[in-house]
């Protein structure tokens, strides 16, 4: 059995790390260069960057703020936010980022995944969902979940894996930030409906979130912020925890 990954998500706003509710309501977290080493220090798995208004600001992502967290931890690294062409890719990795995501773009022009996955291979290509519940039906939101597009999830999981993604950070936008638990319901759904390692987002507060995304979902990995940037469950106790429930963790 493939070993459950733990990942700390650096949110980026105007270069500071950020952190809100249900995409809303965003505070300070901290500096994301010492964020990040202190990552590498606790034994995260993999650590996610998101530039989340480069989309919404119709620029790109902080290349410069990317080199010099690449240049502090030696764990893969992705990075997404305003990511529109294979270009834009490029000096992404140049600046040290091991894959990257995207979300608006790859709605807008799917080719993009394709285009990505026959440039760098399919394990560079993450596709990020953000989905919400709208009337009891899951639907796909982009530009920073301010824009609900016509898109059901799962079908959209579906196609974006035979487009050539290597990988889906799925994240709950009504459980972001709530700490309330992973939304266990849409994580089954994608993540069994797929072949590819889905990443469950939004909602973790405490280790058994962790335990129930882990046994009651097919997904890979557990991505949290706010828990980890404010110190509220230090990422070697979680891992700890989990051995202890006989969870495979790296």
């Amino acid at each position: 059995m493939l070993k459950k990954r733990i990942i700390p998500c650096l949110d980026i706003k105007n270069g500071r790390t950020v952190k809100g509710v249900n995409f809303v309501d965003i505070k300070d977290a901290g500096d994301p260069v010492e964020l990040a080493k202190q990552y590498v220090k606790e034994g995260a798995d993999e650590l996610v960057f998101l530039d989340i208004t480069a989309t919404l600001e119709n620029r790109k992502t902080f290349v410069t703020l990317v080199e010099k967290i690449a240049k502090e931890i030696n764990i893969p690294f992705t990075v997404g936010g305003g990511i529109s062409t294979v270009e834009d890719a490029v000096a992404l990795i140049q600046a040290g980022a091991d894959k990257i995501s995207i979300n608006s773009s790859a709605v807008k022009n799917p080719q993009l995944i394709t285009d990505l996955k026959n440039r760098f291979g399919s394990q560079f290509v993450v596709v990020a969902i953000d989905t919400k519940n709208v009337n009891g039906e899951w639907k796909v939101f982009t530009k920073g979940g301010t824009f609900e597009t016509t898109l059901e999830t799962v079908n959209w999981a579906k196609e974006v894996e035979k487009l050539g993604a290597g990988e889906i950070l799925l994240t709950s936008m009504n459980s972001d930030g709530t700490k309330n638990g992973f939304d266990i319901e849409v994580t089954k759904a994608v993540s069994s409906s797929v072949n590819i390692p889905v990443i469950a987002s939004g909602g973790a507060g405490k280790v058994e979130h962790f335990t129930e995304v882990f046994t009651k979902t097919q997904a890979s990995a557990g991505l949290a912020a706010s828990i980890f940037h404010f110190g509220e469950i230090p990422i070697p106790t979680l891992k700890n925890k989990l051995k202890t429930q006989n969870i495979p963790i790296r």
